[in-house]
């Protein structure tokens, strides 16, 4: 039986008692939550037709657009957690950064920052800033009811890539030369970053997020002792600025196998872990006390429904004795997904793993 066939009285009454928050807190489960990165998004239909004809940066500065866009993929595939609609350079935005997100590009920002002097472009965020985060948020607990809401941000490294190289990169040659080159330098802008971050974050979690996601997408590209010198403590210091609110702390990024340890070590309550490394193995990188996310390779959805399934009873395999587990992709669903193989999954998944 999955989650949505369940009788009314075994529903959770609140988000504290989601088998989402319950299991980032690592307790028992009536069955593996499920949620997935990038679900509100091209993959849907729905979301196509409400945003045509509006920028990014925008669709992100409408509240009831967010709102909309937000509950998308809960309403049609019964996610146990929904993520707030948004991007990651939206507190950058926010805070006078002249940048645009790119249709098949990306975040590209005017001025790059090179120079100390470049550092005068990042001032503090306000709650006034985001005022339509707040705004979208409360429109969005009312409606959710009992399913929790994740808030995110970027981690500062993420973020300074995108500001250093002026846009994506896969090479990231400016940000490490600044960060080899001028660690002074570096280590000022990840914490000018990290407080950007944390901020945006506790706006987000007084509106009534239920937990948080920090996306270091690019993290990947770093070797361990650098991640360790350069990169970790500005995230632990945005991870230590939300942890008196007391809700789940998650953190992810892509190509992160030989740094899982080190980001369970930041501040992070659950890891996210991408598709390359198996749960099992994860466990065994990240050490005892953190619960783990993840793991389906997002191009297995382009398979058939039972090569689908037989996958995900890998994933599932793998972590049944794991601490806690949220079930999701190892990385974003891709545009090209069908909106009907996530649903499947989701149905699976709540199915297989009743208890």
């Amino acid at each position: 039986m999955s989650a949505n066939d369940a009788p009314r009285a075994q529903q959770p009454s609140a988000p504290y008692d989601s088998a989402f928050l319950k299991a980032c807190r690592r307790e028992p489960v009536p069955h593996t939550p499920v949620w997935f990165m990038r679900q509100a998004g091209r993959s849907l239909p729905e979301y196509r037709k409400v945003r045509e004809g509006i920028g990014m940066l925008e669709s992100c500065m409408r509240p009831e657009l967010v709102t909309e866009i937000t509950l998308q993929p809960v309403r049609r595939h019964g996610v146990d957690a929904a993520i707030y609609f948004s991007d990651i350079v939206v507190p950058l935005k926010a805070i006078g950064i002249d940048l645009d997100i790119k249709p098949g590009v990306g975040p590209v920002v005017e001025r790059p920052i090179r120079t100390r002097a470049d550092l005068a472009q990042l001032r503090d965020l306000t709650p006034e800033d985001v005022s339509y985060v707040t705004e979208a948020i409360g429109l969005l607990t009312r409606e959710l009811g009992a399913t929790p809401l994740i808030g995110f941000a970027g981690a500062p490294f993420t973020l300074a890539s995108y500001l250093v190289e002026g846009g994506p990169s896969r090479t990231y040659e400016n940000a490490k030369a600044m960060m080899y080159g001028d660690p002074e330098l570096w280590a000022d802008l990840l914490d000018r970053l990290a407080d950007i971050t944390a901020a945006f974050l506790k706006v987000q979690i007084e509106a009534g997020a239920s937990a948080v996601q920090l996306f270091d997408s690019w993290a990947g590209a770093l070797a361990p002792v650098d991640y360790r010198r350069s990169v970790l403590p500005a995230s632990a210091k945005v991870f230590e600025a939300v942890a008196g609110y007391g809700l789940p702390r998650i953190h992810f990024g892509v190509g992160t196998g030989e740094l899982l340890r080190l980001m369970g070590e930041a501040g992070a309550d659950v890891v996210g872990v991408d598709w390359r490394v198996p749960l099992d193995e994860a466990a065994r990188r990240v050490g005892p006390g953190k619960a783990l996310q993840g793991n389906l390779d997002p191009t297995v959805l382009f398979a058939s429904t039972e090569a689908v399934e037989a996958k995900t009873r890998e994933v599932l395999d793998s972590a049944k004795d794991l601490e806690g587990h949220v079930f999701n992709l190892g990385h974003g669903v891709m545009p090209s997904t069908d909106p009907d193989a996530l649903t499947r999954l989701v149905e699976y998944v709540h199915t297989h793993t009743a208890r």
